[in-house]
C-alpha cells in the first residue's frame, strides 16, 4: 500500500524552527536595528567621502593586505600623465559612487580593524566636473607614498586614450607634434604657389611660418581653455587647469 504522505515546504520548516527561536515582532526588531545601523554606517562613510579628511595613512593589517591592490605615488603618477587622468581628494569628485564602494570599504574597515580616512580618486578630468562613468579607482593612503585600492567601477577607458593623451603628457611631447603637423601641412601647400618652382629655401620659409602659424593657434585656445601638460595637472585640485 502506497502512502501518499505531503511533500516538505522548506518555507514553513524555516518558520516553524525560526518561531521557536523567537517571536516575529522580536525578529522584526533586529532587522530593523541591522538595517539602520548599516544606514549609519554608510552615511558616515558617505560623509567622509565627500569631505575628504585630509589623512596621510590608515591602520592596515598587514596579514589582510592583498598585493594587487598596493601602489607607489610614482606608478599613479605615471598612469595620470600617460591617460591625462587626475588623482585628487575625494571632495572634488562629482560623479555618483556605488554602493559596492560602500559595501568594500565596510569589508576592509572590519578585516583591518580601522576606520578609513584620506581617499583620493584617479579618474580623468572631467569627471571631477560633470558626472559620468569612465573608470574611476578610489584608493585610501597607506603612508610613505603607498595606496591601497579600494573599489573600481564604471566603463574602461579607451584603448586609443594613451596614442591620444601623448601629444599633452609634456611640453617636449607637444613640440614634436607641432613640428610634425606642420611640417605635413608644409607639404600640402601647393607647388609654385609663390614661384613657378618651389626651392628648398622657399620649403624652408612656407614650414617655418607654418610652425608660427600652429604655435599661435595651440597656445591661443590653449590659454583661453586654461589647459596644461598632463605632467603639471595630475594632482592639480583646479578644473581649468
Amino acid at each position: 500500500m502506497k502512502l501518499n504522505l505531503p511533500r516538505t515546504n522548506l518555507q514553513t520548516q524555516l518558520l516553524k524552527s525560526r518561531n521557536k527561536r523567537i517571536s516575529e515582532e522580536k525578529i522584526l526588531q533586529q532587522v530593523q536595528s541591522i538595517f539602520k545601523t548599516a544606514e549609519e554606517e554608510k552615511i558616515a562613510i558617505l560623509e567622509t567621502l565627500k569631505n575628504g579628511s585630509a589623512a596621510d595613512e590608515n591602520n592596515f593589517n598587514f596579514d589582510y593586505l592583498e598585493s594587487n591592490r598596493i601602489f607607489h605615488i610614482s606608478d599613479i603618477e605615471k598612469i595620470c600623465i600617460f591617460y591625462r587622468l587626475r588623482f585628487l581628494s575625494t571632495k572634488f569628485f562629482k560623479g555618483d559612487i556605488p554602493h559596492e564602494a560602500f559595501i568594500e570599504i565596510k569589508r576592509l574597515e572590519e578585516n583591518h580593524g580601522t576606520s578609513l580616512k584620506g581617499f583620493k580618486i584617479l579618474a580623468p578630468s572631467r569627471l571631477f566636473k560633470l558626472k559620468n562613468a569612465d573608470d574611476p579607482v578610489l584608493m585610501a593612503p597607506m603612508g610613505n607614498d603607498y595606496f591601497y585600492l579600494v573599489h573600481k567601477w564604471g566603463n574602461d577607458l579607451s584603448p586609443y586614450r594613451k596614442l591620444l593623451m601623448w601629444p599633452f603628457r609634456t611640453i617636449e611631447n607637444f613640440a614634436i607634434i607641432l613640428l610634425l603637423g606642420s611640417f605635413l601641412l608644409t607639404l600640402l601647400v601647393p607647388d609654385g604657389l609663390f614661384s613657378p618652382r618651389q626651392t628648398t629655401a622657399e620649403f624652408f620659409m612656407i614650414f617655418f611660418f607654418m610652425i608660427k602659424w600652429v604655435a599661435g593657434l595651440a597656445i591661443f585656445f590653449g590659454i583661453k581653455k586654461g589647459k596644461n601638460f598632463s605632467s603639471e595637472i595630475w594632482n592639480s585640485k583646479y578644473y581649468n587647469a
